[in-house]
């Protein structure tokens, strides 16, 4: 593995990665995956301005062993051989996001979840309205499957990467909008 040090400033890798839905970037860490966006300038400048507030780094393009296992996996994933990635992560972001990201992960493939039904497993929140944002600020599009949440049972929300990338996740995971 790339030593990640230089100075007393941790590095983050970064890549592009060509999938079925264009070309995504991608990013990270010692410990792991931190982002995997769609490729569009306004999204990666707003998700690398989250990494440069979480983290005193530097950031460079580069390839590193996560993104080799990265692309093998969404090449899997796309082709309906791997239903899970098995990935190491490092989730960046507030201690709501994070926890409801994790609940999000637990949402099964070919299967989706409502706002209200993942609302229910976090201990306190009072609104599924809280939980749009957290959705819309997710840095692991696809591997956390933000694709995969409903409005309410059978009524699609408004997807980050566009309602044609959720679409087509969503008829990959055989499960229609």
């Amino acid at each position: 593995m790339r030593e990640y040090k230089t100075q007393s400033k941790e590095i983050i890798l970064t890549t592009t990665i060509d999938t079925p839905l264009g070309q995504m970037f991608a990013a990270a860490t010692k410990k792991g995956l931190v982002m995997l966006c769609y490729f569009t300038p306004f999204n990666i400048e707003a998700r690398i301005d989250t990494l440069k507030k979480s983290f005193d780094v530097d950031i460079i393009p580069s390839n590193c062993e996560y993104f080799d296992m990265l692309r093998v996996q969404l090449d899997e994933y796309f082709n309906k051989q791997r239903t899970s990635f098995e990935l190491p992560m490092q989730l960046v972001g507030s201690t709501f996001q994070i926890q409801v990201w994790k609940e999000l992960l637990k949402i099964p493939y070919g299967q989706t979840a409502t706002f209200e039904q993942i609302a229910s497993q976090i201990e306190g929140l009072k609104s599924k309205k809280a939980l749009e944002s957290p959705c819309a600020q997710n840095m692991l599009n696809i591997i956390v499957p933000c694709h995969r949440v409903m409005k309410e049972e059978g009524v699609s929300n408004v997807y980050a990467g566009g309602d044609e990338k959720k679409e087509f996740l969503l008829n990959l995971e055989n499960k229609k909008s």
